[in-house]
Formats: structure tokens, C-alpha cells, sequence
């Protein structure tokens, strides 16, 4: 039997997202009610700029007073979409401790404060939900914390921002160097007037936090995770990755160590082979591959970001906190009981691509075959080619087998002394194999 009192939603922040969630809001609300058991109401929209035309939107809802919005006592459900730590943070502890429920899409809040604020949410008996805080449209969050919540998870690895993976997928492609696959994406609209968050690798970082703490039921901070971004990449990378039959992808890894009792979180670009799921993922699009002993293999693939898409997940936390909220309960809260220690990124164990450039004299490979053995790192393959240009020097590629990355560490700042040794023209590490 539907309840006739409308479920009252208050909404913070109406740009891209917010905007998109207003809209199905009101063109979907005889399905989203038929699917909570109540209608939903929009009963206020909180915005920096009032002036702005929001279509559909009656201007009566519109406030600039976010604080008093959630401070209301009548408000079911807010929806927090404005991003960023404050006001952000001080918005969704005031809305719990107000009576509501919260859904946000708060990447770098959650991944900063998340276990202050699932506390301040089961302190209050509330939700907090965020499913749109990664990977977009892409039902990730709920299927690790609910689908899989019976099975062990060992590894997420995924392509978590559809701007870097943009940009790199042009240069493999096309051949393009780094800044003309940029302005491409700037052009296209994929990628932001300044894009440091995504190409610095700030954005997937906070995304894996947030995936290792679900995953392995410990807290991980956006502090704990090791970050690359992928602006050095070069033309020069995905020749040398296609002759591996590789290519570039910028990703995020969480796994637990081979003993159980760890787990590192981390984001960087690595070369991945062409036979691997992650190296057929194109464009903008995200996927995430995730390894757990039962279940095996599983790949979430679809659109990581955009308006509409980043909605759908919004409007799906919001049907599932809104049945909660009539049903007199609430969702799965933090979950961080194993407390596994999150190990530093020296402890991680994969393998390596490094490119040196060396003289082009005799003995060039012995020497540096021996600095690699004396740092405990062994070598898969050596390709060794000469220069035209007649300058003296050659191009030296090594890759090596599986070793820890305080070891590689130690083995490049040796290769840096030596004299034949020009220097490090980049250094890649080679997973999914």
C-alpha cells in the first residue's frame, strides 16, 4: 500500500549532477514512488548562485542557506552533491544530527573523513550512502559491500577517472603526445579548465580509498594511498608498451598482501597487456576488475562520470534510503573490523619497464646487469638499440621480473651513478599479468 505523505528530499548543489537529479526527480517520480512505497518531494534546493535559471525547478525551492535547509527537522533524505571538504562535511553531520538521512557523491570527503562521518551517521541511526562517489553510473559500492560481503576480497584494480583514460586511449590510438590529447579532452569537455585533479592522479586516488576500506573492511585514507599522475607519460611509453603487446592505462589497485595481514592501496600509470579486460576499455569510460576467492573474477564496466550518469547512481541510494526510512532502519554502515595494517608502497611486489639511456660502448649491459643483481631485482628481458643521430648513446630497455618497489627504488638511484649511465627516461611498472 503506498504511504500518502511524500518522503521530503532536500538537495545541495544543482550544477551537472544536482541539476540531472532534480530533472529524473520530477519526470520519474510515478516510477520512484511505486518503487519506494511513497512519493518523494523536492523540498529545497540549496545553490551558490539564486539568480541562475534552473529549469523546472520552482524558485520558491531555491535558497542560498544551505545550514538552514538541513536544520529544517522535516527533511527525509539530503542529497549532498555540492563536493569538496566544508562546507560539505559540516552540511552532513548538521543533516544527521536534523533527522536525515544522507546521500552523497563526496569522493575526497569520504575518502578524508568517511569513518568520522559513518560515525556520525550510526551515532544519529541514519544512512550514509555514496555509490556516485566512484566510478559513476557504475554499480560498484553496493555489489563490495552487500554482494560480496559473504567472499574475500584480494584485489581491485580499475580505471576510476574517464578523463585520464580519455587522454591516454587518444595517445595510443593516434599517436598524439600528452598536451594534444589534453586539449583534446579539454575541447571535448572531458577534461576541466585546470585538470590537475585527474591527470595528477588526486581524484582516482580518493576513489581507491574508498574501494580498499570497503573491500577489506579496514579504514584507508586518501593519505595512505601512493599517487602518480600520468603527465609523463610519452609516445615514446606506448611504443615501447606496444612492442611488449601492452598498452598505458592510469589505474587504481587495492590488495591484500600474500600473507593476509596487509593491504596497500595505490595509483599510478602501468602498462597492461593488450590480452588483460582493462586494455580494451576506451575512451571516457571507467572499469573496475575485482578478485575475490569464491566469486573469481568480476568487471564492472559503463560511464564513470557525467551528469545523467553520476545521477542514476545519486537516485539509486535515494529509492534505497528512502525504503529505510519507512521501513524504520538503515542500510550497511562502515565496516572496518579487520583493521588490516595498510603497508607503505615499498612493500608492493610487481614488475618493472625501465628505460635507460646509456653509452653506446662495450660493457654498457654488464654493468648494469650487476647493479640490478646486487639490489636483489631480477631481469626478464633486455633490448639494447643505438641512436642515429651518431651522439654516442643507445637506448637500454629492462624488464624485469616480480620485485618489491623499495628494491627498484634502490636499484635506479644506483643506476643514476653510474657514468655510462646518461640517465632514466621513464619508469613504468607492468601489471595485470
Amino acid at each position: 500500500m503506498m504511504r500518502t505523505r511524500p518522503l521530503k528530499v532536500a538537495l545541495l548543489g544543482c550544477g551537472v549532477v544536482g541539476s540531472e537529479v532534480a530533472r529524473i526527480m520530477t519526470t520519474h517520480a510515478d516510477d520512484l514512488a511505486a518503487r519506494i512505497g511513497a512519493p518523494i518531494e523536492l523540498a529545497g534546493v540549496a545553490v551558490r548562485r539564486p539568480s541562475k535559471v534552473r529549469e523546472g525547478i520552482p524558485a520558491e525551492l531555491i535558497t542560498t542557506d544551505a545550514t538552514a535547509l538541513v536544520k529544517r527537522g522535516d527533511i527525509d533524505v539530503v542529497v549532498e552533491v555540492i563536493g569538496g571538504i566544508e562546507p560539505a562535511r559540516t552540511l552532513i553531520t548538521t543533516a544527521f544530527e536534523h533527522g536525515a538521512s544522507v546521500v552523497s557523491a563526496n569522493k575526497a570527503l569520504l575518502a578524508q573523513d568517511g569513518a568520522a562521518l559513518h560515525a556520525a551517521a550510526d551515532e544519529n541511526d541514519k544512512d550514509l550512502y555514496y555509490e556516485a562517489a566512484v566510478a559513476g553510473a557504475i554499480p560498484l559500492i553496493r555489489p563490495l559491500r552487500e554482494s560480496l560481503a559473504g567472499d574475500k576480497v584480494n584485489r581491485v584494480l580499475g580505471i576510476v577517472n574517464g578523463t585520464t583514460n580519455f587522454i591516454l586511449d587518444k595517445m595510443d590510438s593516434t599517436g598524439a603526445g600528452y598536451q594534444e590529447a589534453l586539449d583534446e579532452a579539454t575541447a571535448l569537455g572531458y577534461a576541466e579548465a585546470d585538470p590537475t585533479a585527474d591527470v595528477e592522479g588526486f581524484d582516482a586516488a580518493a576513489k581507491a580509498a574508498i574501494l580498499a576500506g570497503i573491500a577489506f573492511h579496514t579504514r584507508v585514507r586518501l593519505d595512505d594511498v601512493h599517487r602518480e599522475g600520468m603527465t609523463e607519460v610519452t609516445a615514446a611509453d606506448f611504443a615501447s608498451a606496444k612492442e611488449m603487446g601492452c598498452t598505458i592505462k592510469l589505474l587504481a589497485i587495492c590488495e591484500r598482501s600474500a600473507d593476509g595481514a596487509s593491504v596497500t592501496a595505490r595509483v599510478h600509470p602501468a602498462m597492461i597487456p593488450l590480452s588483460h579486460p582493462l586494455a580494451s576499455v576506451r575512451g571516457a569510460y571507467n572499469a573496475v576488475f575485482v578478485e575475490s576467492d569464491a566469486a573469481g573474477q568480476l568487471m564492472f564496466y559503463g560511464p564513470g562520470a557525467g551528469g545523467a550518469p553520476t545521477a542514476s547512481a545519486v537516485l539509486g541510494d535515494l529509492v534505497a534510503v528512502c525504503r529505510n526510512r519507512l521501513n524504520g532502519a538503515t542500510g550497511p554502515g562502515e565496516s572496518a573490523y579487520a583493521a588490516l595494517t595498510v603497508s607503505p608502497m615499498g612493500d608492493v611486489v610487481t614488475r618493472y619497464h625501465i628505460s635507460l639511456d646509456v653509452a653506446d660502448k662495450p660493457g654498457v649491459l654488464a654493468q648494469v646487469a650487476t647493479v640490478f643483481a646486487e639490489h636483489g631485482v631480477s631481469i626478464d628481458t633486455v633490448r639494447q638499440q643505438g641512436r642515429q643521430d651518431g651522439d654516442g648513446e643507445a637506448s637500454l630497455v629492462v624488464v624485469t621480473h616480480r620485485a618489491s618497489d623499495a628494491s627498484l627504488s634502490g636499484t635506479v638511484e644506483a643506476l643514476r651513478k653510474l657514468d655510462t649511465v646518461r640517465g632514466v627516461a621513464s619508469i613504468m611498472r607492468v601489471e595485470g599479468e
